[in-house]
């Protein structure tokens, strides 16, 4: 099994995101290693953010989304969460690779580890396969980490948008469709 070395071996790739190119480090077993995947292309291009806003990216994987924020509030702070300790490794390669420094890495289910800050904007490619339990949980706490007018960014599945519909309504008041296209749906709910 002589490609065993190979598969070992980081997989690197090269996007523009937000306007600024990036160099990828990933690895099998993270979400998505080759390529940015679709839905989270998608959050990444309609998240507004300001140049000092602080961000959380909820679930980062190896940092596309948290990196890409981050490059646009140079003034600000992106705080970037995984449960996988790989996937934090990795952000931090990515982070140091394409030269953003604002950036704060640390392991988290879901909130469990995410400090008492109150954030401008919360970004998150919620997983399917958690449980209705877990996303009601993390949308109760997205509220809780808010600032007023702070806004929750997500994407899911299509098979997802009924549900975060419902329950951004029900958690929030408010839900917008931002993006949908025929496997994803970018949502937005605002902390009012």
């Amino acid at each position: 099994m002589k490609d065993i070395d190979q598969l070992k071996r980081d997989i690197v790739f090269d996007v523009t995101l937000r306007g600024h190119p990036f160099t990828f480090h990933s690895t099998w077993g993270l979400f998505s290693p080759r390529r940015i995947d679709d839905g989270t292309y998608k959050l990444i291009e309609k998240v507004e953010v300001a140049p000092a806003d602080k961000t959380l990216d909820l679930g980062c994987g190896y940092g596309a989304i948290g990196l890409a924020i981050a490059k646009d509030s140079p003034q600000g702070a992106v705080h970037m969460v995984d449960k996988d300790f790989v996937a934090l490794d990795y952000t931090a390669k990515n982070a140091e690779l394409n030269g953003i420094d604002n950036v704060q890495t640390y392991q988290s289910n879901a909130f469990s580890a995410v400090p008492d800050v109150k954030f401008h904007n919360i970004c998150s490619n919620l997983p399917a396969h958690v449980g209705a339990q877990l996303l009601r949980i993390i949308l109760c706490d997205a509220k809780a980490h808010l600032k007023g007018g702070g806004k929750l960014y997500v994407v899911t599945i299509a098979g997802l948008r009924k549900f975060i519909k419902r329950n951004f309504q029900e958690v929030f008041g408010n839900y917008s469709k931002l993006k949908q296209g025929k496997t994803y749906t970018v949502a937005l709910a605002v902390k009012e």
